[in-house]
């Protein structure tokens, strides 16, 4: 059997693989273009997700399994696949740490206002004026119920937060105080002290987000966006900033990426960006191999039902 990955990995995760199951051939890659030297006679393949098309997955004829290596799908080929009946398993589950750990510390960031205490460290200014705040008591409404939010939402209640989750079904969950469906999101919204954006980009959730939804939220709420850009209508939001219909965004997530120069976000007071790094861990390709390796297993056993984190084409994810 042989398994190419067009994700760079480091020479010590490669040789676990190796080793792990030596009666494999495994090939390792810096780029699909790489890959595609191998692509005839791959029947596995490891990839981040964002590199695969209708045309090089044509020239895969033999190819059964993909693993992504990350949660989020928006790039593949789905119905490609579908029709090939191509496996598609994905990492989901590995950003709850990362990125539940970012989601706390933009809203400690905003509410504890370090943005301005750091300016005032730079000009030498000692000011115990500054209006600080706690998120105690505060409530938080996660839009994607999934595994991230779920991790968000447990660390948010540690921290005295009431949390209101949002999911497809609206089925009650431990984590939260209380799960709507999407008929839910007006009274999210309008309850929300915080609300972070955390749902798998869908034709159902494609700028979800928009004028009506920033016009529903409270004047002093804070948005996050820690999903996909395209879940948000950026100029509806530009224009919430700038009109303060809300407080406040922190935006790790954009349409276009890089974020281009001349894009209103960079100038807004009120806008915090960085750059789709809210997923990064040290302990990424470790979490992310654990799955993969227990699916292989698995794959190899002919126990396709017990793979963890089987992609179903209709629904996206």
């Amino acid at each position: 059997m042989k398994i190419a990955s067009s994700a760079k990995m480091s020479e010590k995760h490669q040789n676990e693989l190796r080793e792990t199951y030596p009666d494999l051939h495994f090939s390792f890659f810096s780029s699909m273009e790489e890959v595609m030297s191998k692509a005839g006679d791959l029947e596995v393949l490891l990839t981040y997700g964002d590199d695969l098309s209708d045309e090089r997955l044509s020239r895969m004829p033999r190819l059964k399994w993909i693993q992504v290596l990350s949660a989020g799908l928006d790039k593949m080929p789905l119905e490609a696949l579908e029709k090939r009946n191509i496996l598609v398993t994905n990492a989901r589950g590995i950003h709850g740490i990362p990125m539940s750990e970012y989601t706390l510390g933009v809203m400690l960031y905003h509410v504890r206002r370090f943005g301005i205490v750091y300016e005032h460290q730079k000009e030498r200014v000692w000011d115990r004026s500054i209006r600080v705040d706690e998120l105690e008591g505060k409530r938080l409404g996660i839009i994607g119920a999934g595994a991230i939010g779920t991790e968000i939402a447990r660390k948010a209640r540690l921290f005295g937060m009431e949390v209101i989750g949002l999911s497809k079904s609206g089925t009650p969950l431990p984590e939260y105080d209380r799960v709507v469906n999407r008929e839910g999101l007006p009274q999210l919204l309008a309850e929300s002290d915080f609300v972070v954006l955390v749902a798998p980009l869908t034709p159902e959730t494609y700028k979800m987000m928009g004028e009506k939804e920033f016009r529903e939220m409270k004047r002093e709420a804070v948005f996050i966006n820690i999903a996909r850009g395209a879940l948000v209508d950026e100029k509806a939001l530009v224009k919430a900033l700038e009109e303060k219909w809300i407080a406040a965004c922190y935006l790790d997530v954009f349409t276009e990426e890089p974020l281009p120069p001349d894009h209103p976000f960079w100038g807004l007071p009120n806008c915090w960006i960085t750059p789709h790094m809210s997923g990064l861990s040290p302990r990424y390709m470790e979490r992310a191999l654990r799955i993969f390796t227990y699916n292989l297993t698995r794959y190899l056993n002919g126990e396709y039902g017990e793979m963890k984190n089987r992609i179903h084409f209709t629904k996206g994810y």
